[in-house]
């Protein structure tokens, strides 16, 4: 009799432990792509309601940077900038998708990208980090400037005020609880050719420009995210000096807010780092990229981290966010293609693989 009623509590504990909604099982399932431009606004809504809804994504981090038509500081306008009009029309689908849209803003590191340099630094070159490294030089990596990416200097007295009042603006008219600053592979911070930073602790330079923009979203309730690499230690890793920092930033882990979302992004391992910073007291998802297999696995984990750990670092572990760095128009030119035998885009053949499986789990 005993034996019996074990097993029947067994299986009613194994009907309560697989009965979980897709929220209890991953609360974030998200994509980070670029910004379309306004001739590809109709198709990226399309590709909203017909791929990103059915498979129940509730979160997009768009990358705008520079390509808004920005009222409070027109000179940092990239050329075919998106208007308020398109932006509308993308808060409106996603609101209606029950998508979060958060929008980006690269900030304190990828000023520059190869020999271009982007529109802050290009039009407030003062505000340089490096301003004796120049990016029309720039003939790949490595080189001996050390140069992959410009950043401004976080202790610039006027950097702020611009940043902020572009933050500030996109936010709005995104009508956005969240923002996204960027802030990876930032490799000059500290430099000694700054007056400012010269000689200061790059932890202590990086936590402080985090806790800045941290504070200041803060004033309107917004929550801040940040790509977590320069957070962890590339060294005693392993994980190396792009997915990881060599420079020393990592150790402001421990002097940055606790309700900051950390997006853990690894592209050819499912490294485990998630678990560290949910132990860590901060809230964090996992990014994979182009790698099917490895982007599957990485929505899995998280699941099974979930379901593993107590339920204060369970519920730091958020869930998944998959990232796609190429432009909007591509995306959705390589992803609607027909395979007709052609090798389809890694990038693209990854995303339909996540949709899929994230259908999948939805059905369950």
């Amino acid at each position: 009799m005993k034996r019996i009623l074990f097993l029947l509590i067994a299986i009613v504990v194994g009907i309560n432990a697989t009965a979980k909604t897709l929220d209890e099982k991953l609360p974030i399932r998200g994509i980070a792509l670029a910004a379309p431009s306004p001739k590809d606004v109709d198709a990226f809504i399309r590709f909203i309601k017909e791929e990103l809804s059915p498979a129940k994504v509730n979160l997009m981090i768009l990358r705008v940077d520079w390509g808004y038509a920005y009222e409070s500081h027109p000179e940092l306008r990239d050329e075919n900038p998106l208007s308020r009009s398109d932006v509308e029309r993308l808060v409106a689908v996603c609101r209606e998708n029950n998508i979060r849209l958060v929008p980006h803003i690269n900030l304190l590191g990828h000023q520059s990208w190869a020999n271009k340099t982007n529109a802050l630094l290009r039009e407030y070159p003062q505000f340089d980090e490096t301003p004796s490294v120049k990016t029309e030089d720039y003939e790949g990596w490595p080189n001996p400037q050390g140069l992959y990416c410009k950043s401004y200097c976080p202790l610039h007295p006027d950097v702020h005020k611009i940043v902020f009042d572009v933050v500030d603006e996109l936010c709005d008219v995104f009508q956005s609880d969240a923002f996204h600053a960027g802030m990876d592979e930032v490799f000059y911070i500290g430099e000694k050719e700054c007056p400012r930073c010269n000689g200061l602790d790059k932890s202590e330079l990086y936590a402080g420009e985090v806790r800045t923009i941290h504070d200041h979203l803060a004033l309107s309730g917004r929550q801040m995210m940040i790509w977590g690499d320069r957070l962890l230690d590339g060294r005693t890793t392993g994980l190396g000096e792009w997915e990881a920092s060599y420079n020393y930033t990592w150790r402001a882990i421990d002097m940055i807010p606790k309700d900051i979302l950390i997006c853990d992004w690894h592209y050819g391992r499912a490294d485990l780092s998630g678990v560290y910073f949910a132990m860590k007291g901060l809230p964090v998802v996992s990014c994979g990229y182009e790698n099917p297999v490895t982007s599957v696995q990485q929505v899995k984990d998280m699941i099974q981290f979930r379901s593993q750990t107590t339920r204060v670092t369970a519920n730091n572990l958020q869930g998944y966010v998959h990232t796609i760095w190429y432009g909007c128009e591509r995306l959705l030119k390589e992803y609607y293609e027909k395979d007709n035998g052609k090798q389809q885009n890694n990038q693209a053949k990854a995303l339909k693989t996540v949709l899929s499986y994230l259908k999948e789990l939805a059905l369950e």
